[in-house]
């Protein structure tokens, strides 16, 4: 008999009255007797389908082997629910065994922490609360998608496997054949790669937007959502060594376009959560965070504040007169720290916030640097002055997570982008094809880049970001 997910059993009134067939992994099992109930999940839903099981039907033995995490086929009449807690059930009349699951079974106990469940990744995908993360997390991939194709963007695909730094951090993973104990080296003691796959030294990419770039000035607006990878030594709760990136670049956008695309985009994602996730969102909003739908409702309905970076220094120093504890500093020139992030946002504003104008110091070669004093600021932060040179940067900061998109307008003149290479010692080999699209025809162009697991833990409540990716890469620790 062809199966039927749970989701439609749950779902469609015509179904009722009708032989059903349903496999999936077993929730729980109780009963006395004379009647076992069962209930039973295929990931289609958050929602568990009850198995009345009349033990006169179903033999003990059957019964006796069906525990928690087993996966079975039932077969049987939909019916109307006569209990509390489903609307319908099966009364069931056969049942197949396909995996039996016995009490070592990692996933069995109720309570596990979180910690305990990175452990076993392979296995916490079944439990309820990942089920409604990973549900969550393909919606938003779609979302993502469904937003670019309506509004004109062109899916490029760039290199996971690159030759350049494109943050010039020089934390990257490095790609090579070569055999690690027998390195060849010149005569100043560096590593000659003339005989590695590629010629060259490689790496795993940071980022896209370089790429990006290219295809933008070509096609107009494109977007990459694809891994990227950070060689960082960061254990905490906001980074990864391997996670998604979304990074769209547009021609012709200017500062304040770039903007509003950046609001517009992530509430499109918002909404779509709302639409599309009520269920899982209801589960997580009972289990994990009891503020998150009010919380992702609240930025739909919400202006973002635009707010100068020098504005903002200044209301985080008054914060400290009048007595707020930082961990970190907050004087002009630093870069701000999440718990800065979040007190503009969850405490001073309480509203998501759009950062701009940030020190050039602290931010990437290829940013469009300011001319004069940034008249910044839709909130009325006007003739803010800067004490030193600004970007045009543009980070989105949102509650519980402090920032969740870094972008800027890019710098379009040869000169200038030649005279930041150089002065922070970019080596050109790696450069020379990204200043052609500065030398041949260039443009006014802008882009940003959002984390997408940062966007997951936003939309669902988790508090880290290893729990909003299946198979999380952190250091010293790449199981799975």
């Amino acid at each position: 008999m062809k199966r039927t997910k749970i989701v439609d059993i749950l779902s469609c009134n015509a179904l009722v009255g009708q032989q059903v067939c349903v496999k999936g992994w077993v929730r729980t099992r109780r009963g006395n007797k004379q009647v076992q109930f069962i209930a039973l999940n295929d990931g289609s839903t958050i929602k568990n389908v009850q198995i009345v099981a009349d033990t006169e039907k179903i033999d003990a033995d059957t019964l006796k082997d069906i525990t928690t995490g087993a996966c079975i086929c039932a077969i049987g009449k939909l019916v109307e629910s006569q209990g509390q807690g489903q609307s319908v059930e099966i009364q069931c009349d056969s049942i197949e065994i396909y995996g039996l699951c016995p009490n070592d079974y990692p996933m069995q106990k109720k309570g596990q922490t979180f910690e305990y469940m990175r452990k076993h990744a392979h296995m916490r995908l079944r439990t309820n609360t990942f089920g409604a993360v990973f549900r969550i997390r393909h919606h938003m991939a779609m979302a993502i998608h469904t937003y670019f194709h309506e509004h004109g963007f062109f899916y490029f695909h760039t290199p996971l496997i690159t030759a350049s730094d494109c943050e010039g951090a020089g934390n990257m993973f490095q790609v090579t054949t070569k055999n690690l104990y027998d390195l060849k080296k010149d005569d100043q003691g560096k590593i000659k790669y003339d005989d590695d796959f590629f010629g060259q030294q490689t790496s795993l990419t940071v980022s896209g937007q370089l790429e990006g770039e290219l295809g933008a000035t070509a096609l107009g607006a494109i977007y990459t959502f694809g891994p990227t990878f950070r060689a960082e030594n960061s254990n905490t709760p906001r980074h990864l060594a391997e996670f998604w990136m979304v990074e769209p670049e547009v021609a012709f956008l200017d500062q304040e376009g770039l903007m509003d695309l950046e609001e517009d985009f992530i509430k499109y994602c918002v909404r779509w959560a709302l639409d599309h996730c009520k269920d899982d969102l209801e589960f997580l909003n009972k289990m994990i965070d009891n503020t998150l739908i009010e919380r992702l409702e609240g930025v739909l309905k919400e202006t973002f504040v635009r707010l100068p970076y020098t504005k903002g220094i200044e209301i985080l120093q008054d914060a400290i007169k009048k007595g707020v504890k930082f961990e970190f500093p907050c004087n002009w020139g630093d870069d701000l720290a999440s718990e800065h992030e979040r007190y503009l946002v969850e405490e001073h504003f309480k509203k998501p916030v759009i950062m701009t104008d940030y020190p050039s110091k602290i931010k990437a070669f290829y940013m469009k640097q300011n001319q004069a004093t940034p008249q910044g600021g839709s909130i009325g932060y006007q003739n803010t002055e800067a004490p030193e040179p600004t970007m045009q940067g543009t980070d989105v900061l949102f509650p519980q997570i402090g920032e969740i998109i870094g972008g800027s307008v890019r710098e379009e003149s040869y000169d200038k982008l030649l005279a930041e290479i150089e002065q922070r010692n970019i080596p050109m080999k790696d450069m020379w094809w990204y200043l052609d699209t500065r030398k041949y025809g260039t443009c006014p162009h802008a882009g940003f880049g959002l984390g997408f697991e940062r966007l997951i833990l936003f939309v669902t409540g988790m508090a880290n970001i290893r729990d909003v990716i299946p198979f999380p890469r952190t250091p010293n620790n790449a199981e799975f």
